[in-house]
């Protein structure tokens, strides 16, 4: 009777270890991680009803969608181990298209609507943050995301996407560990090398490219680069996002580029001016001789008639004078 019961003890063992399919899963190996790499955070521009109409019946979809309800819910609509359409077309830190190898947060908010005062972005109420950040640290514990690969779909397509936008509190994750950020001690040290002489292009393009951007190196301050500056600025310095080069961007971008104890970059030189080729000068032509003119003889002029004797005057009724 033992015996019997042995057997079937070390039968049901032998089971347990037998996935569905006759996958024996006894062992497991050491060498894997992850297939998930990126954490992307979008904002849905619509409101809770529309946005799940969106995520759960068109292409487009999201592992998670983080509504704005007083007591936000947060609706798990893609299995992690499955892809999500919510990256499109996109590239990070030499990653491209990353449907496949990331997972997608959808958080709803409005977005931005244009006003006669300018384009207006929609907050993020604090309980919608509260909610987001225990979501956002339970994926990349699991996953083991890199701080520097928790993004936003203006980062991976900053040329069409400006998502979650310039109101999304980024700050709030990098004090809770979960974003890079930039010293802001080190930052004001280098930015006085910057405040004496901006970089140019080519030095914007390689930071930029090297922090993880997908940019073409084309050395010229040109509508794409501006683009993707105003991105990194809607991140780390969202009271200016107009995309110009200034030396505050460039002392952030030569912080999160740079070990933490490299010395500071030396004063970028100045701009050499276009120079443009000089006219030769056109030699003197020597004066031409004047040539003496033959003058006319002078014709004498003839005298003057002698003017004729004045005749007396005789008055009227006057006798003659003897």
């Amino acid at each position: 009777m033992k015996s019997l019961a042995a057997t079937l003890l070390i039968a049901l063992l032998a089971g347990c270890a037998t996935a569905p399919g006759g996958i024996d899963k006894t062992y497991n190996a050491k060498g894997q991680a992850s297939r998930v790499r990126f954490l992307v955070l979008h904002y849905t521009v619509a409101d809770k009803p529309a946005s799940l109409k969106i995520l759960t019946e068109q292409q487009v979809s999201a592992h998670y969608l983080l509504t704005d309800d007083a007591s936000p819910t947060v609706y798990g609509l893609v299995d992690e181990t499955r892809s999500a359409y919510h990256a499109g077309n996109s590239s990070w830190r030499g990653y491209t298209q990353l449907n496949n190898s990331s997972i997608g947060i959808e958080i709803v908010n409005a977005g931005w609507k244009d006003t006669p005062q300018g384009r207006v972005y929609a907050p993020f109420p604090q309980t919608q943050i509260d909610a987001l950040i225990p979501l956002v640290k339970d994926i990349v514990a699991r996953h083991g995301i890199l701080p520097e690969n928790v993004v936003g779909h203006s980062d991976i397509a900053p040329l069409r996407k400006q998502d979650p936008g310039p109101l999304f509190p980024w700050y709030q994750l990098a004090q809770a560990g979960l974003v890079v950020w930039p010293d802001t001690n080190r930052v004001a040290a280098v930015r006085q090398v910057f405040d004496v002489q901006t970089p140019d292009a080519a030095w914007f393009q390689k930071k930029l490219a090297g922090h993880g951007f997908a940019l073409a190196q084309t050395g010229l301050f040109d509508q794409p680069t501006k683009t993707v500056i105003a991105a990194f600025q809607m991140k780390y310095r969202p009271a200016n996002i107009a995309g110009e080069p200034d030396a505050e961007t460039a002392a952030m971008l030569e912080v999160l580029t740079t070990p933490a104890n490299a010395p500071l970059p030396p004063v970028p030189p100045a701009p050499i001016p276009e120079m443009r080729p000089v006219q030769p000068v056109q030699p003197v032509q020597p004066l031409q001789p004047v040539q003496p003119q033959p003058t006319q003889p002078t014709q004498p002029v003839p005298p003057a008639t002698p003017p004729a004797p004045p005749v007396p005057y005789t008055p009227p009724n006057t006798p003659p004078v003897a």
